[in-house]
């Protein structure tokens, strides 16, 4: 089997899981009505279980077979994979609240839909309120649901990381908010931001999930870790590119939807201070296609586009030489090699 199909088995796992855990708390709601209950199992269930890629949980398999974890706690890995999935799902509803995003994996967001249903059946009070708190409950109800899926776990030493995993994640979107909200701010800082809301959630959190289930060693940990926080600044910056330059067919979101934003990311500090540094450039303030283009032709013009792809370069062949120097079991490294390749050259 190649290491693409052996990936792949891994999220064909996960997805039934998530589909039986799914399922089971669905089963708690039976006290709502049929309306209600009907939003929460289009908006919320098919949204977790329809789309994405499985990456997060793909990193604690691996994390766990890395660490020499055994096959008798598959079922425990495959819950903790699913609690973070879940934690993403939770986590990309509130980010389309806050970024105000019309679409995501190529649907109406939830709380557009919620909207939507309050316009056309003619409810009381303000829409858009009631979209954006009922989609906020949404996101909360996938993130109880992933306490359910690690409690599956029955391991204690894994709640550890587990928490520290969503304290990261809830204090990078903070920043991410803070720095957009206060205007133009360094590389440095979004290099850090980019890492707490997105690259150490995706990567090092689940591998080292996965490492605490196996009870794995702490020098395995430390090459993890070496192989992740590379690899999870790659992924972001990543995420950066297709934030200016995505195809929406691919992405799920609109086209420009960082510079419409403001975002402060690496790629468009990188452009301001080719192009003069900290006052307002064709990449502040963008409002409209027009903009959206200039602005992307001045940061390919500049060169902070090509800057951008030598460093996730540059970090992607440093975490792929931390794991060949790591020593870790054969399928395992080959997986994570594999994976380094998935997160780093997307196509949505």
């Amino acid at each position: 089997m190649t290491v693409t199909a052996v990936t792949g088995s891994v999220r064909e796992l996960v997805d039934q899981r998530l589909i039986a855990v799914v399922e089971r708390e669905m089963g708690r709601l039976g006290f709502l009505g049929g309306q209600e209950r009907e939003a929460v199992r289009h908006l919320l269930a098919r949204f977790v279980i329809d789309g994405g890629k499985r990456l997060r949980p793909s990193f604690v398999f691996w994390g766990h077979s890395a660490a020499g974890g055994s096959a008798e706690e598959r079922d425990a890995v495959l819950s903790a994979g699913c609690a973070v999935e879940l934690v993403h799902s939770c986590a990309l509803i509130l980010d389309d609240i806050m970024d105000e995003s019309d679409t995501r994996r190529g649907r109406t967001t939830a709380h557009l839909a919620l909207l939507d249903e309050h316009r056309q059946e003619g409810w009381r009070g303000d829409p858009r309120r009631y979209g954006e708190s009922v989609a906020t409950l949404l996101g909360l109800l996938a993130y109880t649901w992933a306490d359910t899926a690690m409690v599956a776990t029955g391991s204690a030493r894994s709640w550890e990381v587990f928490t520290q995993l969503r304290v990261e994640l809830i204090g990078g979107q903070y920043m991410d908010l803070a720095h957009a909200a206060r205007g133009a701010g360094t590389r440095s800082q979004a290099l850090l931001t980019g890492a707490y809301k997105s690259g150490k959630y995706t990567v090092e959190g689940p591998l080292l999930l996965g490492h605490a289930l196996a009870r794995g060693l702490p020098g395995v940990r430390a090459a993890l870790s070496a192989y992740a926080l590379p690899l999870g600044e790659a992924f972001q910056l990543r995420d950066d590119v297709l934030g200016v330059f995505g195809d929406p067919a691919l992405t799920g979101k609109p086209a420009g939807a960082d510079l419409f934003l403001g975002k402060q990311t690496y790629l468009l500090a990188e452009a301001r201070r080719r192009t003069g540094g900290h006052g307002h450039t064709p990449v502040d303030d963008v409002r409209d296609e027009a903009e959206v283009a200039a602005a992307r032709e001045l940061i390919v013009a500049c060169g902070a586009l090509e800057a951008v792809e030598r460093r996730i370069d540059l970090l992607t062949r440093k975490a792929t030489a931390a794991l060949e120097r790591a020593g870790l079991p054969e399928e395992a490294s080959a997986a994570l090699a594999e994976l380094a390749r998935q997160v780093t050259d997307r196509r949505a």
